[in-house]
C-alpha cells in the first residue's frame, strides 16, 4: 500500500487512466483502401475513351496511293497529310559486307555483295539482272540465279564477244602482241571508271562478280571497246583467313556445289569472253576440283585465263584437253608499284612479245598503274609493237 492510499479519503475510489482508442479497426481500414481502388478502377475503365487503352501498339508509315482497293481511292487516304518515319534498311538474307584487300597496295575496301539486284528492288521483286545492251540473247541460257552464257549454233561467247576485228587480228600475225588485263574491278565505283574511260580500248578488263550493280560498269566498258572477263573466286590456302568473297569456290565442297557456285558467278553479268582466277593457291592445284570447273567453262563456250598466281595451277592441262582458248600471264606489272618499276616491268613484257610473238600483263588499277600503261601505250606503234585485246594473243599464240 502506497502513501497514496493512505491519505486518500475512505470511499473515494481512484480516477482511471484513459486510454486513446481509433475509431475504426485494422480490418476495417483495409476494406476501405480496397473499396476505394475498386472505385477508382471502375472509373477508369467506364470513362477512359481510348479503345486501344492497355494494349501493345505499333507505328507503321505507308503511302496509301500504292495500296489497293477501294481504300486507296478515298479522300481520307488521299488528303491525309503525315510524315512517314525513316525506313529500317535490314539486310537481304544472303547480302553480306566483305573486305576487298588489294595485294599490292594493301589497301581495304568493304563491299557490300549478294542480296537481290537494286533494279528489281526498286520495281518490288527479286528478278534477276536486266538483259545489258549489245547481249546476243541466243547465248545466254536461263539458270536459277539469272542468264548465263552458252554455245548457240557453233557460236561461243569467246568469239562473239572479242574485243578487235579481223583487221587487228591480221595485224597480230605479223608483228609482236602484247594484252594488258586490269583486274580486281567492279568493287570500286571511281577506280573501275578510271580503268574504263582513260586506259585504251585493246586493254582487257576483269570484273569481280561483286558490287551493287556489276552489269552497268561492264556495259559501260563494253561501250568504250575494251574485252570483259569474269574473275572466279577460288580458296587460297589460309582460307578463310583470307577469304575472297561469298561462294568462293572450295576444295572441301562437292563438285556439284561448286558449279553451282560458278552459276552464280556468271550470271553476274553478260559479254565476257573467258573466266580468270582470283586468288586460289590450294583450289587451282587440285585436279579433282579444277576439272568440273574448267569442262563447265568449255562447255559454255568460254577462255580461261590463268592470272599467274598460283604457280602448280592445273587448268592449263585440264583446257588443253578439252580444246579450250587457254592462256597464262607472264608477268604481273604492279608487283612493286612504283612508276620506275612499272616501267621496267613494261619493257620486259616488250622483251617477251619479241622472242615468242606475244605476251601477257596483268595489274591492278591503280592511279599509277593506268597512268603508266597510259603512256606505255603510245610508244607501242614507234617500237613495232600491237597492243590488243587478249583474245587476240590467245589466239595469235595458239597459232603461232
Amino acid at each position: 500500500m502506497t502513501t497514496d492510499d493512505l491519505s486518500t479519503p475512505l470511499g473515494t475510489d481512484r480516477p482511471k487512466k484513459r486510454r486513446y482508442r481509433l475509431p475504426f479497426t485494422v480490418p476495417q481500414a483495409f476494406a476501405a483502401l480496397c473499396g476505394l481502388f475498386l472505385i477508382a478502377f471502375l472509373g477508369f475503365a467506364f470513362f477512359n475513351t481510348n479503345p486501344l487503352g492497355g494494349e501493345p501498339m505499333a507505328r507503321v508509315a505507308y503511302d496509301p496511293t500504292k495500296l489497293g482497293g477501294e481504300q486507296a481511292k478515298s479522300p481520307a487516304s488521299s488528303t491525309a497529310s503525315t510524315k512517314p518515319s525513316a525506313p529500317i534498311r535490314e539486310s537481304a538474307p544472303d547480302q553480306r559486307t566483305v573486305t576487298i584487300i588489294d595485294g599490292s597496295s594493301g589497301q581495304r575496301q568493304s563491299v557490300v555483295i549478294g542480296g537481290p539486284n537494286p533494279e528489281a528492288a526498286r520495281k518490288g521483286d527479286d528478278a534477276p539482272p536486266a538483259l545489258m545492251a549489245g547481249i546476243d540473247s541466243k547465248l545466254l541460257e536461263s539458270s536459277r540465279y539469272g542468264m548465263i552464257p552458252t554455245v548457240a549454233g557453233g557460236v561461243k561467247p569467246f568469239r562473239a564477244y572479242a574485243a578487235g576485228g579481223d583487221a587487228d587480228r591480221a595485224r597480230a600475225a605479223t608483228m609482236p602482241a602484247i594484252a594488258i588485263v586490269i583486274t580486281g574491278l567492279g568493287v570500286g565505283a571511281a577506280k573501275t571508271n578510271d580503268a574504263i574511260m582513260k586506259l585504251p580500248s585493246p586493254v582487257t578488263l576483269a570484273f569481280m562478280p561483286y558490287g551493287s550493280d556489276p552489269g552497268k560498269l561492264v556495259e559501260r566498258a563494253r561501250a568504250q571497246k575494251h574485252e570483259i572477263l569474269l574473275q572466279i573466286p577460288m580458296e587460297p590456302f589460309d582460307f578463310p583467313d583470307n577469304d575472297p568473297g561469298p561462294k568462293t569456290l572450295l576444295t572441301t565442297l562437292p563438285a556439284d556445289q561448286n558449279i553451282d557456285r560458278l552459276t552464280w558467278h556468271m550470271s553476274r553479268f553478260q559479254g565476257y569472253v573467258g573466266l580468270a582466277n582470283f586468288m586460289g593457291a590450294r583450289f587451282a592445284v587440285n585436279d579433282a576440283v579444277m576439272q568440273p570447273i574448267i569442262k563447265e567453262a568449255a562447255r559454255r563456250g568460254l577462255g580461261y585465263l590463268d592470272d599467274g598466281s598460283v604457280p602448280r595451277s592445273v587448268a592449263g592441262i585440264i583446257a588443253d584437253a578439252q580444246s579450250m582458248p587457254y592462256t597464262r600471264a607472264d608477268v604481273t606489272i604492279d608487283t612493286v608499284p612504283t612508276p620506275a618499276e612499272i616501267d621496267k616491268t613494261l619493257a620486259v613484257l616488250e622483251e617477251k612479245a619479241r622472242a615468242r610473238g606475244g605476251a601477257i600483263g596483268v595489274a591492278s588499277a591503280l592511279p599509277v598503274v593506268i597512268d603508266r600503261i597510259t603512256n606505255w601505250a603510245k610508244t607501242l606503234e614507234g617500237k613495232g609493237i600491237l597492243l590488243a585485246p587478249l583474245t587476240t594473243v590467245m589466239t595469235k599464240s595458239k597459232s603461232s
